[in-house]
């Protein structure tokens, strides 16, 4: 560093430096890789050379951004230029310029201030839009935030409309929530208007034309003109004390339900009557709900904001206040229609509902059950019957199957038994006492019990004896008693 520092505003010869080449594309001719959020870098130069401070382009639109912010005068200003080209993206937000003999401004119109607004810009119109001026980081680029757009040349009406619009609005009187709801089919309506103008016979054929059921009330009042707040204002509290009236006399059906406040087609000055802020009040303060037709379609009022419902016109306001007779009478056929067929629907489950009772008190019967006992006592003797023949036949044919099989059987076994008793037979004959007796011996029996005598002691002299032989049997006498051996 030198012993004398250079001002903040001098420059460096770039060829005396080590600074790098510019930003935005590298030697190679490719595009840098960005970084998350570049940082303030400070170069220091050589020996020799001033320093020098660099900025990111980042802070450097920082700085500018919080410089705007922090001007009071760029929060709420009112802009007067021609509309350039106008672009509405497609979430609802519109784009345009506002430009003049030297200069243009961008402007952004966000889609709810927008959507709230009578009135749109078109290319090539002068307008007034009021709104902030801020800086959109990503482009770096300044523009106005607008708020409201109204078409330029009214001047100083137009300012004091805004203002008084800004400052009963922070009071709540143009909040959507205190609005009221209109009633379905009145049956007394009160009309506030002229009573010269044509607006008044408008709303009279519309109503007569719409609804013939209802009752309309005048309450007269001058809608343009110096004189003109304070009449609206009185013909409102008219409206108000005929009501009161008509409930204290016993009279509820007699006093109105809603009122429309009506005024015809006209300038700004014109219509000023119904910006005026007793108005405004009266309207907020007025014990019925309250339909504003005030002006043509694209004419605003700050009448319209007080007002329970806007209607674009007075003979749209007196279409809002009654439903169409010829829709409603469409709507009682269809419901009537609606109402036959669900009468007819309930009939016929009625009626299946009735049927099936009777089916089941006819199934609950002591002849029904006796009846069906019978038949599921025919039914099993069928089935027995049925049952005992099929399983007799099954056996008839087993049985027969058996005796087919056991025919060849029982004749083998018989045989074989027939052979064995023959050989049994011969054994026996062979072992038996008549082969014996054959060869020449004999069997010695006492007569008196038959028994055999097998020692000479068991026949004493005298005793009767039966000697069989092979041949037969031979009756003999013991002459005298044996000895043993």
């Amino acid at each position: 560093m030198t012993d004398r520092e250079p001002p903040d505003w001098a420059l460096p010869a770039w060829d005396a430096t080590d600074a790098p080449p510019p930003r935005g594309r590298d030697a190679g001719g490719s595009e840098p890789r960005p970084e998350p959020r570049p940082a303030p870098v400070e170069r220091v130069a050589p020996a020799g050379t001033f320093g020098l401070t660099i900025l990111g382009v980042s802070d450097v639109t920082r700085a500018v951004r919080d410089a705007v912010r922090s001007d009071d005068r760029l929060r709420d200003v009112w802009v007067e230029g021609e509309v350039g080209r106008v672009t509405v993206s497609s979430a609802g937000h519109a784009y345009f310029t506002l430009k003049d003999d030297r200069s243009q401004l961008q402007c952004v119109w966000f889609r709810d201030d927008r959507m709230a607004s009578p009135y749109e810009p078109q290319t090539g119109l002068r307008v007034v839009a009021n709104g902030r001026v801020d800086v959109f980081d990503a482009n770096g680029v300044y523009q106005l935030y607008v708020s409201s757009v109204q078409p330029a040349g009214f001047g100083d009406l137009a300012l004091r409309f805004e203002a008084l619009k800004a400052r009963l609005s922070e009071e709540g009187l143009f909040d959507p929530g205190r609005k009221r709801p209109l009633p379905d089919r009145p049956a007394v309506i009160a009309v506030v208007t002229s009573e010269t103008g044509a607006v008044w016979h408008d709303i009279r054929n519309v109503l007569a034309r719409r609804w013939p059921l209802a009752r309309v009330v005048l309450s007269q009042c001058q809608v343009q003109g110096a004189g003109a707040p304070p009449s609206i204002v009185r013909a409102l509290a008219w409206v108000d004390r005929y009501a009161e009236r008509c409930v204290r006399s016993g009279r509820p059906g007699d006093a109105p339900s809603v009122t429309i406040l009506a005024r015809g087609g006209g300038s700004l000055e014109d219509l000023w009557s119904f910006n005026d802020e007793t108005v405004v009040r009266a309207i907020v303060g007025h014990s019925l709900p309250v339909v504003c037709g005030v002006g043509h379609e694209t004419d605003v009022t700050l009448a319209d904001f007080a007002a329970d419902r806007r209607a674009p016109t007075p003979s749209a306001a007196a279409e809002i206040v009654v439903p169409d007779r010829v829709e409603l009478a469409g709507v009682l056929v269809a419901e009537t229609r609606r109402l036959r067929a669900a009468a007819a629907r309930t009939v016929a489950a009625a009626a299946r509902d009735a049927a099936a009772e009777r089916r089941a008190l006819d199934a609950l019967s002591p002849v029904a059950h006796l009846a069906a006992s019978r038949e599921r006592a025919g039914l099993l003797l069928d089935r027995a019957t049925r049952a005992v023949g099929v399983r007799l036949e099954a056996g008839r044919v087993g049985a027969g199957r058996s005796a087919e099989r056991l025919r060849p059987a029982v004749a083998t076994r018989l045989a074989t038994a027939q052979a064995t008793v023959d050989a049994a037979a011969a054994s026996l004959g062979a072992l038996g006492p008549a082969a014996t007796l054959e060869r020449g011996y004999a069997i010695v029996r006492r007569s008196a019990d038959g028994r055999i005598v097998r020692d000479p002691a068991e026949a004493p002299a005298g005793e009767g004896l039966s000697i069989r032989v092979a041949r037969g049997d031979v009756a003999a006498t013991v002459d005298r008693p044996g000895g043993h051996r």
